[in-house]
């Protein structure tokens, strides 16, 4: 049986991830901002959820149509076959989003929905109340330009927290945007990946994880393997192939550095429960102080921003000097992301190419360079 699914992303992102899904063979539908929508049997939710590196969640899409007033959200919500999915005794709480539509109000948005689901599963069950002890089925709307669409959450906890990073830094930077940046900045094998910034160590073990082909899924568990309509097996099958998957042998290798001792010890320990420590040297250095050591390499990073870590007018100078300590790298191709617009002009070099993403819900630039200087 085929179903409707919904993968949703940090902005920007969205190529990456419709890639992703038609790697894996399922047919996409619609792309937006922040999500795609596409067609896959019963075993897809199983091969997205441990296989998609850049989905921040996965949902089952259960329906759409236009809703202008509450009423034809009402009609249009109980008009859905719930009970092909939510059980009697099945808990089902309701969250959402409205943009740019006349429902504008979440709370009552929310009220309307979990009525009209309780109306049409209390008639299929012939139950005046519902007692949802049993499994829970997070639904989600999403409402834009009086379009609603109605959901179940597949992944339970976001798809970003991979499992190997419990204890972070602060201002870390989400594991969805690591792997993208990486992406990016093309890796490839025998050319030095290094991040001079590196806190929690993401960036590096994201590339080292997309090296070895490591699925970022594989280690943790989801809301849906739980849902009956999926077939048990195919978890443990998308498991087992995404293990058979890793490469046994990469010549690909990553440099973690940062001046904290502190986010040294975190990145090794977390490289380590990735199964990615062999692939990278974590150690204590001044980003200032970096040097080719007379091989080929990409810089990948995510330096403070004037937020949290420093001042603005710290950051400022830190841009300034790293333009300077960076100019050392000769040939090094740099990929840089930063909230500052003026990061070109105080780093002294004008970008090869600008995108912009989001860390979180934090706009951001991506400075890409990757001529030669003067070219």
């Amino acid at each position: 049986m085929n179903y409707n699914y919904v993968a949703t992303c940090l902005f920007g992102l969205e190529g990456l991830l419709g890639e992703e899904i038609d790697s894996l063979g399922f047919k996409r539908i619609e792309t937006i901002d922040g999500r795609v929508l596409f067609q896959g049997p019963e075993t897809a939710a199983a091969e997205c959820s441990i296989n998609l590196r850049f989905a921040e969640r996965l949902y089952l899409h259960v329906g759409a149509f236009e809703a202008r007033t509450f009423t034809e959200l009402f009609d249009g919500v109980k008009a859905l076959e719930w009970e092909n999915f939510i059980g009697k005794e099945d808990a089902f709480p309701v969250s959402g989003h409205s943009i740019k539509s006349t429902l504008f109000s979440v709370p009552d948005c929310q009220k309307i929905i979990k009525k009209a689901m309780s109306v049409r599963l209390g008639e299929k069950y012939s139950l005046t109340v519902l007692p949802e002890t049993g499994i829970r089925y997070r639904i989600e709307f999403f409402i834009l330009k009086d379009k609603a669409n109605l959901m179940i959450d597949l992944s339970g906890i976001p798809l970003h927290k991979r499992g190997y990073r419990p204890e972070t830094v602060e201002a870390p930077i989400r594991e969805t945007l690591a792997a993208a940046m990486v992406r990016f900045s093309r890796p490839r094998e025998n050319v030095l990946l290094w991040d001079p910034f590196c806190g929690s160590g993401t960036i590096a073990i994201e590339g080292a994880m997309m090296m070895k082909n490591i699925a970022p899924g594989m280690k943790r568990e989801f809301a849906a393997e739980k849902f009956p309509f999926f077939p048990e097996s195919s978890w443990k099958s998308a498991r087992e192939k995404a293990f058979d998957s890793i490469r046994k042998e990469t010549g690909f290798e990553a440099y973690a550095t940062d001046i904290d001792e502190n986010c040294v010890r975190i990145t090794s320990e977390s490289a380590k429960r990735a199964g990615v420590d062999d692939m990278i040297n974590a150690f204590r250095m001044d980003a200032l102080d970096i040097d080719t050591l007379g091989r080929r390499g990409t810089i990948v990073t995510n330096p403070p921003y004037g937020e949290r870590l420093m001042t603005r007018e710290e950051t400022d100078e830190l841009y300034r000097a790293m333009g300077d300590a960076f100019s050392r790298l000769e040939n090094w191709q740099m990929y840089i992301i930063t909230m500052s617009e003026d990061f070109q002009k105080l780093f002294g070099r004008k970008a090869d190419k600008i995108r912009k993403l989001y860390n979180g819900m934090i706009p951001c630039y991506f400075y890409q360079f990757f001529k030669k200087p003067g070219k």
